[in-house]
Parts: C-alpha cells; sequence; structure tokens
C-alpha cells in the first residue's frame, strides 16, 4: 500500500492549454452558444461551484460584448445534493448557490470547467429543479476527460477532449484565483 502511494504521489504535470488558448477556446464557446440561444432573452448560465464559476463569469463577459445585453448568470452549489456527500470523513463546507433570478420556462446552461464522471452533472440537474422547472437544460464544460464518464450524460457543449485514465488529474487555473489561466493534466510517474 505505501509504494501504490508514493507512486501517486509522484505526478508528471502536462499543459493541456495554455493563456491564450483559454481565452481563444472560450471565445468559441460562445459563439457556439450565441447560435443556439441568439440574445440570451430565454436563457440563463447556471456556473457549477466551485470552478465553474470562474467559466460563467468569463462566458457571461464575452457574451455580453457580443451582443451587447445582459446575460443571467448564477451559481450553483451541489454538495448536499451528491451520491456521495455523507462518505467524506471531513464536515463538508458548501460553496454559495446565488441564482437571484427565475429559471422557470427558461433554457439553463450548466457550466463547469472539467466533465469527469459525469456525477455532478447529475447532482446539477437535481439541485436546478429545486429553482424551478426549466424548459431546457444543456450542459458546457471547458475540458471534456474522455473514457471515465460512468453515467450517461453527455456535453452540448465542449471546449476541448482528452483522453484519460482514472488515475490523472486536470488542473484548472484561472487567472482569478491563481494569477493565471492555464490547464494541466497531472500523470502519475510509473516507478
Amino acid at each position: 500500500m505505501a509504494n501504490r502511494l508514493y507512486i501517486y504521489l509522484l505526478m508528471k504535470s502536462t499543459e493541456i492549454l495554455n493563456s491564450l488558448q483559454v481565452s481563444l477556446t472560450i471565445k468559441r464557446l460562445c459563439s457556439q452558444l450565441i447560435e443556439n440561444h441568439h440574445t440570451f432573452s430565454k436563457s440563463v448560465l447556471i456556473g457549477l461551484q466551485p470552478n465553474g464559476i470562474y467559466l460563467a463569469n468569463r462566458l457571461k463577459t464575452d457574451l455580453q460584448k457580443s451582443i451587447n445585453k445582459e446575460v443571467q448568470t448564477g451559481s450553483l452549489d451541489i454538495t448536499f445534493f451528491r451520491d456521495d456527500f455523507r462518505r467524506k470523513e471531513k464536515p463538508l463546507i458548501p460553496s454559495v448557490t446565488n441564482i437571484d433570478f427565475s429559471i422557470e420556462n427558461k433554457k439553463v446552461i450548466l457550466v463547469d470547467d472539467v466533465f469527469f464522471t459525469g456525477r455532478t452533472v447529475r447532482s446539477a440537474l437535481d439541485a436546478i429543479m429545486t429553482f424551478g422547472r426549466p424548459s431546457s437544460v444543456e450542459f458546457l464544460t471547458l475540458i471534456e476527460r474522455r473514457f471515465v464518464q460512468n453515467i450517461p450524460i453527455k456535453a452540448d457543449y465542449i471546449g476541448k477532449s482528452i483522453d484519460t485514465i482514472k488515475e490523472e488529474k486536470v488542473s484548472v487555473l484561472w487567472k482569478e484565483q491563481h494569477g493565471k489561466d492555464q490547464i494541466l493534466l497531472n500523470s502519475p510517474i510509473l516507478t
């Protein structure tokens, strides 16, 4: 067991997207959203806490510049909707949910930075229904980790798909939080 733990402590980082590539990917995602949602008069963005909010806010800024109109954006905490929240050893500290508008009959776009197993999105679907009944729900992710999803959910908008194994970790660094935009794939070094 100790040897296995030691192996996973040694990680090699590979850059998936640099700052310019992150910016261009977000602009492309905005173009796709505008194609499908036009003026956003019936559409809203909901960033999933904790890291989907950074992406949702970036999308909001770029969309508002493009369509010259306010885009309603909120944040959603799914802590107590997760199927594993009672299995944690430490007490859970939820993040803030801030949805100060009605989602009733709106087109909701759930936004998260990394799409891994699908459990977060499934939990978000449960959580969002406590705020009303949207006319539709779509999912946007910056990074889709292929081959590790275990719940049959697919993203509608994908910044970049990467092939990963379960033991790898994707780290998304945001300028607002880390001082720079960068996405890294951390892989275990096998010895």
